[in-house]
């Protein structure tokens, strides 16, 4: 494979050191944020040649990655139309994408693709004109038989989930195997300029060397000199039970008051919230009982579950709901944060197409309309 201009692997020594024949270890690409979104992008530039290292607050994969739900939401009352062809791509992308992370890290992601059922708002079915929905290929009782029968309409998309956990876990070993650095526990407070150009980040330890640097910091990129992104942590809550059966409910279902997503090993998790409540991840009981009282009503065999956990993550949001991608004004430096409910669906294609961009190369995809210059 063409190495887009970077160094042979076969060339460089992969192992963390900051010195090298007495010289300071460099890379070609720094990624801030072990995400992911992080992650993926590491992966991605890895695969073309680039030596990356990735540089992480605490643990890779233990924030809004390990806490977020697993929906791949391909088109939901919620997308923003600008988002729509982003989804749609990178939904089709996932089988290939966990795939590949499944064989070379061994790890399970549990990819599930039995469909989403939706029971939507009154009055909402069709305000999103991207919203498509058919009618249940059979009746409700026949598709779900736990479910209860609500008095209101419901629909069947053709929608996978994933484990956002196993998938970051995978996304991890497979970046270790590929020689892809970390530095965990090191939070990046600047990106480091010389002539204006980006040639590095300065952390609470120590800095490394890079002429191109990726802020993918999720809910923490606006904290970072020196440029202020206006992305705010937006705090979602979740309930996990264990099913009385591992097959009790197949479907994701989707409903006003909750929603339900099943997992291949009788887990089931009920969410979640969408709290303005800076960065607090603490969980609160009225909300945790208001989903477990939620998720009985959906499926009163549930009764005879057992609460696992409850948990709480902090998603980046920004002022209209859009990822932010692309280059900065400064040489060198670029983002992909602000992916909100959707870092987990977007991974694959924000990996795509950001790796395009550090590359000079053209994105198969107008990225326009996610451009850091639109808050300017």
């Amino acid at each position: 494979m063409q190495s887009a201009g970077w160094a042979n692997p076969a060339e460089i020594s992969l192992g963390l050191s900051f010195f090298y024949n007495a010289e300071v270890k460099t890379w070609d690409v720094i990624v801030i944020g072990g995400g992911i979104i992080g992650l993926s992008l590491a992966l991605a530039l890895r695969r073309r040649g680039a030596t990356v290292l990735i540089v992480e607050r605490g643990e890779p994969g233990r924030e809004a990655s390990h806490a977020a739900g697993g929906m791949l939401v391909e088109c939901g009352l919620e997308t923003p139309a600008a988002m729509q062809p982003l989804a749609t791509a990178s939904a089709r992308m996932y089988p290939e994408f966990a795939r590949e992370l499944e064989l070379e890290s061994g790890v399970h992601v549990d990819l599930r693709d039995h469909g989403t059922i939706v029971f939507p708002p009154p009055d909402h079915v069709y305000e999103n004109p991207e919203f498509t929905a058919a009618l249940l290929p059979v009746p409700l009782a026949e598709l779900e038989p736990a479910l209860a029968q609500p008095q209101r309409p419901a629909f069947y998309l053709k929608e996978r989930s994933v484990d956002p956990r196993a998938l970051s876990a995978a996304a991890w070993k497979t970046a270790k195997r590929r020689g892809i650095d970390f530095s965990s526990g090191d939070e990046v407070t600047a990106v480091t300029l010389a002539d204006g150009r980006a040639v590095g980040v300065k952390t609470v330890k120590t800095e490394f060397h890079a002429p191109k640097v990726v802020n993918c910091a999720g809910a923490w990129s606006g904290k970072i000199a020196p440029h202020t992104f206006p992305t705010r942590p937006v705090k979602g809550q979740i309930l996990c039970l264990l099913m009385p059966s591992h097959t009790l409910l197949k479907h994701v279902v989707r409903s006003p008051e909750a929603y339900l997503i099943p997992r291949s090993d009788g887990r089931l998790l009920v969410g979640a919230s969408v709290e303005e409540a800076g960065f607090d991840k603490q969980t609160d009981l009225p909300t945790i009982q208001r989903f477990h009282r939620a998720a009985l009503d959906l499926a009163q065999e549930l009764r005879n579950g057992k609460i696992l956990e409850s948990w709480a993550g902090l998603r980046p949001g920004t002022p209209d709901a859009l990822p932010i991608l692309g280059p900065t004004p400064t040489p060198g430096y670029y983002v992909a944060t602000g992916h909100f409910r959707d870092g987990i669906l977007l991974a694959p294609i924000t990996a795509e197409v950001m790796s395009a961009v550090i590359e000079n190369r053209t994105p198969e995809h107008d990225l326009t309309p996610f451009s850091p210059e639109r808050f300017h």
